[in-house]
């Protein structure tokens, strides 16, 4: 890639981060997702401290302002009337202050607070910042232990697949089979109007989510009930590698504030999960894999999920396992990171989460090569993820095989961590 394209699309990204900006939080992109999402505003503010730090805090704290009661950071904040999604918050009926929905996502935020006050300018102002953030950030994965590991297994569970963030996972296919389609009231989707319905979910799986969101609905949104109420329980190796990295990265960044018990207790939990992470590893796939904790079977499903781990501190002979089912990745398909392994017959270069590529997710396999020194493949991995924005543009994901963009354009999270990559 030339400095004159590279110029270009550092601009371009900023630009469209800042297109997507809503003054105090972002959008992921226009039409298809218009509120202010979990995981992706935590991985936008990344993206937006290369160009304006205040900017970068305030999408954070933006969002833990609508933490709950409990701890809990919902996945969708609903902050101004949209009637182009769905399901809106007449349907989640969450009862807060300002609607959210009522289920999480992956736990980012300490990894990303961490870091944005590691790179500050401002390092005062960031202490400041930081510090005020810890404390609810310790209590969203303190919620997590509550709420998701009612056995103590240091693994914490998903109870609706959105919450995983990859909705629609070859992952879920058989966990969700237990999960009803009937009784669903009346829905128009509204995904569909702005994407391509060919790579999106299907009715049958939104059927499905909608089945869950209205049961929990019945339930009152009772958080220390929803887990044992639901018909959907799965331990996600990535999600888990996340709350993971983000207690690591809280712990240390708390000692050095000065905030020891917040330290403590999140290098604790940090370790606990790093240690109960075995439990999903599988020689056969080279890679960790989901497990049903419902049924008690893991699920034979080679997923990004089992890649992604590491993004925590596990051994260095899972790393090199990993290391070496990327290769073999690398072998039979263009561009990494697949979502789904493409020997897999279930794969599907463009539907959604069940094979394209997503720049976030490479974005945090690489942090995790790097800092286990795995410096050639986390190299291959940014040049691929760069080569695909130089060929499809800012796109929500791609089809790792052709490099088609697919999803929604104009991507908020695909800019921010192209400047992420551009950093260096």
């Amino acid at each position: 890639m030339s400095a004159t394209n590279t110029s270009e699309i550092h601009q371009n990204a900023i630009s469209i981060l800042r297109l997507n900006d809503k003054g105090t939080y972002t959008v992921p992109t226009h039409g298809l997702y218009p509120f202010q999402w979990n995981w992706d505003s935590c991985l936008t503010a990344l993206g937006q401290s290369h160009f304006d730090e205040n900017r970068a805090w305030r999408e954070i704290e933006t969002l833990f302002e609508h933490q709950w009661p409990d701890g809990m950071v919902p996945h969708i904040i609903f902050h101004e009337l949209d009637d182009g999604y769905f399901p809106g918050p007449d349907v989640w009926q969450t009862d807060r202050p300002v609607a959210t929905s009522g289920i999480t996502q992956p736990p980012v935020a300490g990894f990303a607070v961490k870091r944005l006050y590691e790179r500050a300018s401002d390092r005062e102002a960031a202490r400041t910042r930081a510090l005020a953030l810890l404390p609810a950030i310790d209590r969203w994965h303190q919620w997590f232990f509550e709420c998701r590991d009612p056995a103590d297994e240091g693994l914490v569970a998903l109870i609706h697949p959105w919450e995983s963030g990859r909705d629609n996972s070859i992952d879920w296919d058989a966990p969700f089979q237990r999960v009803p389609t009937d009784g669903i009231q009346p829905y128009h989707r509204r995904d569909t109007d702005h994407a391509d319905p060919a790579h999106r979910p299907t009715k049958e799986q939104y059927d499905r989510y909608l089945w869950l969101l209205q049961h929990f609905r019945g339930l009152q949104w009772n958080n220390h009930a929803l887990h044992d109420e639901s018909p959907f329980q799965v331990v996600d190796p990535g999600f888990n590698a996340i709350l993971a990295r983000s207690c690591h990265d809280v712990a240390t960044l708390a000692r050095e504030l000065g905030l020891v018990e917040i330290a403590d207790k999140n290098q604790a939990r940090a370790e606990a999960t790093v240690a109960a992470l075995e439990n999903l590893w599988s020689d056969d796939y080279s890679q960790y894999l989901c497990y049903d904790r419902i049924a008690g079977v893991h699920q034979q499903s080679a997923s990004v999920a089992g890649l992604l781990a590491v993004f925590a501190p596990i051994p260095t002979a899972r790393i090199d396992s990993i290391v070496a089912k990327l290769n073999t990745m690398a072998e039979n398909s263009r561009f990494l990171v697949a979502s789904h392994d493409p020997l897999d017959n279930r794969f599907d270069g463009k539907r959604y989460w069940r094979g394209p590529v997503w720049l976030i997710v490479n974005y945090m396999i690489i942090d995790g090569l790097k800092v286990a020194g795995q410096l050639d493949m986390a190299k291959r991995i940014e040049t691929d993820s760069l080569k695909l924005i130089g060929e499809s543009g800012f796109a929500e994901y791609y089809d790792p095989k052709s490099g088609e963009g697919c999803g929604g354009e104009s991507f908020t999270w695909t800019a921010a961590m192209m400047l992420e990559f551009l950093k260096d």
